[in-house]
């Protein structure tokens, strides 16, 4: 079992926990397999499972120390007598070829926080696709971060924040949430929700197309 002097902390990940809670719980059912794409710290993992006992939350992350903080948050909460929904991380990359323990499942939801401003664009494409792969009948991706609407930037601290992106990687950047919507459109998945949330960001949720419930 891996130190718990491992785990990673974020302070932006725990003011944003229970607003992200929220918004899945509202469009999770109480119980479902979830895979959470680049889980980072493993903080929203350990404090979604803990809330949410019929939530089999499965972590992934291509990044090694980031493996070790979420197993180390796995052992922290086993050690609490929690955590027995949170199953150990994988090595993931959605543009790469899937671990075996991931290939041919069907989940509930797909979730992604902070991912794909910090991504080329081929990372949107490649996960669209696998959520059209992976999801189940009525299964949901939840994507979190800020985002452009009709080109434009909704914050002054978003524009900074886009041009911050840029200058670390000119592959990266603040998306159109236009563009992403007809990304998973061509895979089948429709814009079931877009919710407003804390420090200029939003949650946008997809569903299969007619399996949508329109809230926006």
């Amino acid at each position: 079992m891996p130190h718990f002097s491992y785990r990673r902390k974020s302070p932006a990940a725990r003011r944003n926990r229970d607003p992200i809670l929220a918004v899945l719980r509202e469009h999770l059912p109480p119980r479902a397999r979830v895979l959470e794409l680049a889980s980072g710290s493993g903080e929203h993992a350990a404090h979604f499972t803990q809330a949410m006992p019929g939530w089999q939350w499965q972590p992934s992350d291509t990044d090694s120390k980031a493996l070790a903080s979420i197993a180390a948050w796995r052992g922290h909460e086993q050690q609490q007598g929690r955590g027995a929904n949170l199953l150990a991380p994988v090595e993931l990359d959605v543009t790469a070829g899937w671990p075996e323990k991931c290939r041919g499942a069907a989940f509930d939801a797909m979730v992604a926080i902070n991912l794909i401003h910090i991504a080329p664009w081929n990372v949107t494409a490649a996960l669209m696709r696998r959520a059209g792969e992976h999801l189940a009948g009525n299964g949901a991706l939840f994507l979190y971060g800020p985002y452009r609407r009709g080109g434009r930037h909704t914050a002054a601290s978003n524009e900074a924040f886009d041009r911050d992106l840029q200058a670390r990687n000119p592959a990266w950047g603040i998306r159109d949430l236009e563009s992403v919507e007809a990304e998973a459109a061509a895979n089948g998945l429709a814009l079931e929700a877009v919710v407003a949330m804390p420090a200029n960001n939003v949650s946008v949720v997809f569903r299969r197309a007619g399996q949508v419930r329109y809230s926006w």
